[in-house]
């Protein structure tokens, strides 16, 4: 049976999702426009996976309402 508690855990878990999928993106633009541009493709596939995460997250997040 969904607790409150999970559904706080579930919360919790999308905001460092969010932050790191942020400091991925930070980083990545260093590296617009210069030579190490494969490092930015690949922050930026990182990105995009932590997104991905996000968005699952989301829809756990809806099942298991607080109750």
């Amino acid at each position: 049976m969904p607790s409150t508690s999970d559904h706080a855990e579930l919360s919790t878990l999308r905001s460092q999702l969010d932050d790191l999928a942020q400091r991925v993106v930070a980083v990545a633009d260093h590296y617009r426009d210069t030579p190490d541009s494969a490092i930015m493709a690949e922050l930026d596939a990182t990105e995009r996976s932590l997104g991905a995460a996000l968005r699952t997250l989301a829809r756990a997040t809806s099942i298991v309402e607080p109750r």
